[in-house]
């Protein structure tokens, strides 16, 4: 079973002749408690492209120490990454596979790097023994390990480690050989090790849900000593990045130094050549200066623009599909979000991209969306339902009306969960993947795409415009009942369409785009509100037709049928006003109509 842990920490460079300084009397700490020193052996895998590492992404077998087994490391913030954590296994489990199945797409996974690291522990605790964060000195050695290794396969899912290989010498003694966890003993394979690097760090962790506080009090102290943060996000950033030019290793005993032990080491076990840390001295405080990021440049063409807008979208699809998995809170409504505006962007930009190529992948989106919205709309419409119910005096709530809405939404949850997890381990959302990547790596360009972007961009979100406005003002004039209910919901999904493309043209067309956008997005929540009130007064019927065949009084899910009828008519009668202010014509002016 899979177990989560939000990690929080920074990464400090450090050598032989670092010293930690005090950290006793910052943020509460009150004391050091030594945890002694492990040593960790783990193997990192990834595609032979490193797709993985390229999103910051992790994912290894590691023995040695109280956690070990297979990680994947996903990043939620600079510094924070959550850690889902499987038992120790010959094979790679399922559940990791399927996390990581949206980045690795079909390429197989391969190990990339062996790590040995020694880590001297220290805990830092309140008065009363309680635990604020970890501060670890870590001595790693690491090794590239090269094509020579066997990959995963892209069927069955099987432990990357059918590969043998030994490091031996200072790297110390790995040996995984035919998926077995402690391997009979081989000659080592040079041909598939590289060069070694060595270094050492620092890494001090909050412990449990601690105070990001004590990390920043943590850093002036570090600063005032002389000890800077790391360049790099994890070890395994650093092991590829320092192993990248090397060439095989002739002698796997070879080990670069790079920031590591430089000294002769002051104090050894019989066993290790490695540097013991220093023991903490006096504290003292200032600031650590921050990075900024610079803003991303302003597109050059409509290609660019556009290119830009459909990447980004994908990379959210991307991210997204292990966040799903683990069925965070909104990753649904966002990962449904994401396919909207890459259709949307497809459908609004064709003179952009050619439409004989994005349509057929539109047309994958588009069902993508709507299996997504299965769990989505259950979403929404248990959370209104459940808001109306508790907004009902408890007078008005009568027989087991809570206990009906709940059943009624677990088993519509249980269905469209079990649907949507298949939707994403078959074969078409794969392909639906690979096509988008496919096309960002050859992008089907027209001959617009090479012009500046206001004139093809403020005329693609006009033509959207003109066609939502035909939409409302046929609503509007629709009789009330159900063809004003199918005329506004075709008006929603124009004003979406034109919020999306207004979006899009927001970093190449500045201010006008983005308040277009913005006003677009009113009428779009209106009308999404009147939408979401059709789905639920559908809802509390068929509520009320379970509850009298089992005996239950249907009057609550009556009154609430009531209340939603009555917001689906001041949602009518608001929708004048909104798109009189939506549609005043200087915004429009300015994009170019």
């Amino acid at each position: 079973m899979a177990d989560t842990v939000r990690e929080i920490e920074r990464k400090y460079e450090a050598d032989g002749s670092t010293e930690l300084p005090d950290l006793t009397g910052v943020a509460g700490v009150a004391a050091l408690a030594d945890q002694g020193t492990v040593v960790l052996s783990a193997t990192y895998y990834d595609t032979p492209d490193q797709r993985l590492a390229a999103d910051g992404i992790t994912l290894r077998r590691r023995t040695g120490g109280g956690d070990a087994g297979w990680h994947l490391k996903l990043p939620v913030a600079p510094g924070v990454r959550d850690e889902v954590r499987m038992p120790l296994a010959e094979r790679l489990p399922r559940k990791l596979a399927a996390l990581v199945r949206s980045r690795v797409r079909g390429a197989p996974l391969t190990p990339v790097a062996h790590l040995r690291t020694r880590r001297t522990l220290w805990v830092l605790e309140t008065a009363g023994g309680e635990p604020l964060a970890e501060v670890a000195v870590d001595d790693v050695v690491a090794h590239r390990l090269g094509d020579g290794a066997v990959p995963y396969g892209t069927g069955e899912v099987t432990c990357a480690a059918d590969v043998a290989y030994e490091i031996h010498g200072d790297a110390g003694d790995v040996a995984h050989a035919n998926g077995a966890a402690e391997a009979e003993r081989r000659p080592a394979q040079p041909d598939r090790v590289t060069t070694g690097v060595r270094w050492r760090e620092i890494e001090v962790e909050l412990v449990g849900d601690g105070d990001a506080g004590l990390l920043d009090a943590v850093d002036e102290i570090f600063a005032a000593a002389g000890i800077r943060p790391a360049g790099s996000a994890s070890k395994l950033a650093r092991a590829l990045a320092e192993t990248a030019d090397a060439g095989r290793a002739t002698d796997t005993k070879t080990i670069k130094k790079t920031g590591g032990t430089a000294k002769k080491p002051t104090k050894t076990k019989a066993t290790t050549t490695e540097q013991q840390p220093k023991k903490p001295k006096a504290p003292e405080q200032s600031k650590n200066a921050k990075k900024s990021k610079s803003a991303p440049p302003t597109p050059r063409t409509a290609g660019d623009a556009v290119l830009a807008y459909v990447r980004e979208q994908v990379r959210t699809l991307v991210e997204l599909d292990p966040a799903v998995r683990r069925d965070l809170p909104d990753s649904v409504h966002q990962m449904r979000v994401a396919t909207r505006r890459l259709r949307s962007a497809f459908r609004s930009y064709g003179t952009v991209l050619d439409r004989s190529a994005t349509d057929p992948i539109g047309d994958e989106l588009k069902w993508l969306a709507g299996e997504l919205g299965v769990d989505r709309d259950r979403e929404v419409l248990a959370a209104r339902l459940r808001a109306g119910l508790a907004d009902l005096p408890r007078e008005l709530r009568l027989g087991p009306v809570a206990a009906r809405l709940r059943l009624w939404s677990q088993r519509r949850r249980l269905g469209s969960r079990q649907t949507l997890l298949a939707v994403l381990d078959g074969a078409r959302h794969l392909a639906l993947l690979e096509s988008l990547h496919a096309l960002l790596a050859d992008p089907p360009l027209r001959p617009a795409a090479a012009r500046p972007p206001a004139r093809p961009m403020g005329k693609a979100v006009l033509k959207d415009y003109r066609r939502l406005a035909g939409r409302v003002e046929a609503a509007l004039a629709a009789p009330a009942g159900p063809e004003r209910d199918e005329a506004l919901h075709s008006a929603r999904k124009a004003a979406k369409r034109v919020r999306y493309a207004a979006e899009a043209a927001g970093p190449a067309l500045g201010g006008p785009a983005k308040k277009f956008a913005k006003r677009m997005k009113r009428v779009q929540q209106l009308l999404g509100d009147h939408q979401d009130s059709v789905l639920a007064r559908e809802a509390l019927r068929d509520l009320a037709v379970q509850a009298h065949g089992a005996g239950e009084g249907g009057f609550s899910f009556g009154l609430l049928y009531g209340r939603e009828e009555a917001a689906a008519a001041a949602r009518e009668r608001e929708l004048p006003e909104v798109w009189r202010k939506a549609s005043r014509p200087g915004l429009r002016r300015k994009l170019g109509g």
